[in-house]
């Protein structure tokens, strides 16, 4: 029995039957499964705004496949609209409306199965975390990747633009170079185009079984190509409420076994050591950040994409994508070949016949950009539980680095010093009470770290921030530091003039001091009163756990 039965069939039911049918649904529409289609479409974000066209086909695809679609909206904010103000500290904590808005529709409608559609950041984990919950019959849908602009004869990107900014200030280009990248960087609609955290995302999606292959490469100007996958997605999803094939089902241990391995091959966003965690969360699993370190450490990496190196997803995706990724790391047997994806194939049968058709993109494992993994988790007096890094847009000279710390309680105040250019060679910046619950909402430090990098400082100065960084952060930018400030963490001890020591390769993070003076400074310290007291980041904040758990939100009474 479908679930939509309990309120579609029998002669008790004719409201709702009369209610559907006011809107244009037939007799024979509603004797089929019904399926919700989960839409964050918006003219807020370049990342969503196909989104229509793409729901329609998935629409055709379940038509086609014996059931009726039926439409509804879901928030969806950008990252990148929330950079520099108050409203980033909504991004991470909408990751939880968009899974509760989800949750709520599917069961006061009682949906037989689920197509979500989004492209971006938070979007698409709060979708994955909202199918893992729900466990119904899902498909996940990305609207596809941005082109990479062009800028004097080189391929550029949104991070270009951020990073603009700090060019400007240093006199590198002038006001008019300034404004041909703004009109150069984002060519068109879809998820920016490098490896950054959306990208990543539906990257990580493909990988899990719950996307269609391509879903995280083929660029939403590929109109054909983008179009067929959103038509194949709502027939898959049809076979799947005939087989009862559910969300953990497919995410297994292994499958995010699968997903971080592969987030280490290519470089992906350490959003990522939110994300994942989070949703397996969902479906019951535990996903320990150590685990995303043992990994990394058998896992070469493969691609250098853009903020770590020149290409983008395009370039990913004509190298032969994430299948061409798997398939070549399966070659050191890195590969749970055994799980099931929303395609009725096994992950082995998916990837059987892939292979690179861009060498100078995908690496071999016999010749990788590095022996490990492109991010990694640093332990130490600063941070005992955890922090991560994307080592992969690390420059060499700084994965060993000492200095000075540069301490400021809020980004606000940081880009006001970095921009007056009181930060100097050597120095490493500190932002705290940034964190899940100091924040709250954990906010991107995308402006300081874009304007550093603008400034030529990538290479000699670091960051630290119980924050996190976006996906397009370059540098030796070491956020997620846990316990956070607002929690009484060693990061709220530390005092300007401290020296800082960073071992990437050892994945040690130390002030230089002993145990006995930060015990005498913790005696001494008072924890700020909080940011925000009322409205929905009050309530976050009273819930949110720590980064080191993928931010995810407690039940009260539970631990």
């Amino acid at each position: 029995m479908y679930r939509s039965e309990h309120i579609l069939k029998g002669l008790s039911n004719q409201y709702y039957r009369a209610t559907y049918k006011s809107m244009g649904f037939t007799t024979e529409d509603l004797k089929r499964p019904v399926i919700g289609i989960a839409n964050a479409w918006s003219e807020c974000v370049p990342g969503h705004y196909n989104l229509r066209q793409v729901a329609q086909r998935v629409k055709d695809g379940i038509y086609r496949a014996g059931g009726t679609p039926i439409e509804f909206g879901v928030i969806g904010g950008c990252d990148g609209m929330g950079q520099g103000h108050d409203g980033m500290h909504y991004i991470l904590p909408s990751r939880e409306l968009i899974a509760n808005s989800i949750e709520s529709m599917a069961q006061i409608n009682l949906f037989d199965g689920l197509v979500l559609l989004g492209s971006c950041d938070k979007i698409v984990p709060g979708m994955l975390m909202a199918a893992a919950r729900l466990n119904i019959p899902t498909v996940v849908v990305s609207g596809g990747p941005m082109l990479p602009g062009r800028f004097q004869g080189k391929d550029i990107s949104v991070s270009t633009v951020f990073e603009a900014a700090g060019r400007f200030e240093s006199g590198q280009i002038d006001a008019c170079q300034l404004k041909e990248i703004e009109h150069c960087a984002c060519p068109g609609c879809g998820s920016c185009s490098g490896l950054f955290t959306a990208n990543t995302m539906n990257c990580m999606t493909e990988v899990l079984g719950m996307g269609l292959p391509g879903n995280g490469t083929i660029p939403a100007a590929y109109n054909g190509k983008r179009i067929a996958l959103a038509k194949y997605a709502g027939m898959h999803v049809m076979r799947l409420v005939e087989k009862n094939i559910c969300p953990r089902d497919i995410m297994t241990k292994a499958a995010f076994e699968n997903a971080i391995t592969v987030d280490m091959a290519i470089g992906g966003s350490s959003n990522t050591a939110l994300h994942l965690p989070a949703i397996a969360h969902e479906a019951g699993i535990q996903l320990p950040l150590d685990l995303f370190d043992e990994i990394s450490k058998r896992t070469p990496y493969l691609t250098k994409l853009s903020p770590g190196g020149t290409h983008h997803i395009v370039d990913l995706n004509e190298a032969g994508g994430i299948p061409a990724v798997m398939h070549e790391l399966d070659r050191l047997q890195l590969i749970h070949k055994e799980c099931t994806t929303v395609t009725g194939k096994t992950v082995g049968e998916v990837i059987e016949h892939a292979e690179i058709m861009r060498p100078e993109v995908i690496h071999s494992v016999e010749n990788p950009y590095n022996k490990t993994g492109g991010i990694a988790v640093l332990k130490g007096n600063i941070a005992p539980e955890c922090s991560v890094v994307k080592e992969s847009a690390v420059d060499p000279s700084m994965k060993v680095f000492s200095g000075p710390a540069k301490v400021y309680d809020s980004e606000d105040e940081a880009i006001a010093a970095i921009c007056a250019k009181e930060v100097k060679s050597g120095d490493v910046v500190v932002i705290r009470y940034e964190g899940p619950k100091g924040g709250p909402g954990m906010r991107e430090m995308l402006n300081p770290t874009s304007v550093l990098a603008g400034m030529g400082h990538d290479k000699d100065v670091a960051l630290l921030t119980d924050g996190r960084f976006s996906g397009a952060t370059r540098g030796a930018c070491i956020g997620h530091i846990s316990p956070e400030a607002r929690e009484g963490g060693n990061i709220a001890l530390l005092e300007n003039g401290d020296i800082i020591e960073i071992d990437i390769p050892n994945r040690t993070l130390n002030v230089k001091l002993s145990d006995e003076e930060l015990a005498k400074r913790r005696e001494k310290w008072v924890c700020p009163p909080p940011k925000v007291k009322s409205g929905y980041l009050a309530r976050y904040a009273a819930l949110v756990t720590s980064a080191a758990t993928g931010a995810v939100l407690k039940v009260p009474g539970q631990e």
